[in-house]
């Protein structure tokens, strides 16, 4: 039986999520999701904890159900098919669970239920606020299909469904 690749990263973040609770530092940085139709259908937020773990929240509806990746883009802007927004924001490393790897933006898949919602919390230690917040920003993407944690250079993940411009709030 082969092990799920992810489940490390899911277990770690389960058990380490009461360890950081709500105490941030710093700013908060917070964005719309909207879809390609410019429709906002939620939010996200995030913000570095005392402990320095960015902590990440993702809300969004009318999403099709299943698994979806969703990562931190390299440019804050969400035009159109959302290709504004860049590659994933990668700090010179390899995508996923790879030698090399994973990016700074990259986050476990998102899973959405039959009713259309995504409802996600993901803590990460590879990136930094202020990478978030360079001069032309980032953006969060969520795409239409699961991140398969090894293909190069960004999971193939599938077209891009849902973007936030994040900023500080």
């Amino acid at each position: 039986m082969r092990l799920n690749p992810v489940l490390p990263l899911v277990l770690s973040a389960v058990i380490a999520a009461p360890a950081f609770a709500d105490n941030h530092v710093g700013p908060r940085l917070t964005g719309e999701i909207v879809n390609p139709a410019g429709e906002n259908i939620g939010s996200v937020s995030l913000f570095e904890t005392a402990s320095g773990v960015i902590r990440v929240n993702v809300q969004a509806t009318g999403l099709a159900p299943g698994a979806h990746g969703v990562h931190i883009h390299e440019t804050g802007v969400c035009e159109g098919d959302f290709s504004s927004a860049g590659g994933h924001l990668s700090g010179g490393m390899e995508h996923g669970l790879v030698a090399g790897g994973p990016h700074p933006g990259d986050l476990p898949n998102g899973f959405v239920g039959d009713d259309g919602v995504l409802s996600m919390e993901a803590l990460t230690t590879r990136v930094d606020i202020n990478q978030i917040e360079d001069e032309d920003g980032s953006a969060l993407v969520i795409h239409s299909g699961p991140d398969d944690y090894e293909s190069q250079p960004a999971g193939d993940a599938g077209d891009r469904v849902a973007c936030a411009v994040l900023s500080a709030s």
